[in-house]
């Protein structure tokens, strides 16, 4: 095995499967994936450790592959299906996006910021990934013009309802991500069912958030 085959390995032994990660489809994908190919040059070393890895290179705003077993834990949570449309919100360079594409019938990605875009867009042609497109957008935006998904996977924490993602769902949809409206932030899931949008907290976690789903801050006398 090579360098990088070899940490990949250890990620998902060491870090994705002791988190109660049991689903073979994301242990899969997450082995078969170079995790490498969406992190800058310069940090290629850190692609597989256990940490929320900024690929931005000095950007204005901090963009991260959230860690390996937050992100398997969220999918594992979201029970994707094979013939599910997905979108992934906050992509950055697109390995979660990625990842959802080895198992979900079609994958679209947004990303707020457009050189973080075009690299995630270079990658999946690379890998040669053709059920994945990605498209610049603002996270609270999603893809109207997409909707209605059967999964939206938020690749980051929000701070805020995001009211506008909920209607993109399908009846029967699910959204995942990690919500940080109170402390402590919880991975949480969002179904919609009749009409109606049902949360249930999953477990403690933390995750960068994505711009544009920050708290707004409270004005003070």
């Amino acid at each position: 095995m090579t360098g990088f085959s070899t940490a990949r390995q250890y990620m998902v032994d060491g870090q994705v499967r002791p988190s109660d990660v049991t689903d073979d489809r994301i242990l899969e994908a997450m082995l078969t994936v170079p995790r490498e190919v969406f992190v800058p040059a310069g940090k290629q070393a850190l692609a597989y450790l256990d940490l929320d890895l900024d690929v931005t290179e000095g950007g204005a705003v901090r963009r991260c592959l959230i860690t390996p077993a937050l992100l398997a834990r969220i999918l594992q949570a979201a029970e994707i299906k094979a013939t599910d449309r997905v979108l992934v919100v906050g992509c950055a360079t697109g390995y979660a996006a990625a990842i959802v594409a080895h198992f979900a019938a079609e994958v679209s990605a947004t990303e707020s910021d457009p050189a973080l875009a075009a690299k995630a867009s270079a990658a999946f042609a690379q890998l040669g990934i053709q059920n994945l497109t990605v498209k610049t957008a603002a996270a609270a935006d999603g893809d109207a013009a997409g909707a209605p998904y059967d999964v939206i996977v938020l690749n980051g924490a929000t701070e805020i309802i995001p009211t506008g993602l909920f209607g993109q769902l399908k009846e029967g949809g699910r959204l995942v991500g990690v919500f940080g409206l109170r402390p402590p932030p919880r991975a949480t899931l969002v179904t919609h069912s009749h009409g109606d949008f049902g949360h249930r907290e999953l477990f403690d976690a933390t995750a960068p958030v994505l711009p544009g789903l920050e708290r707004v801050p409270a004005f003070v006398f």
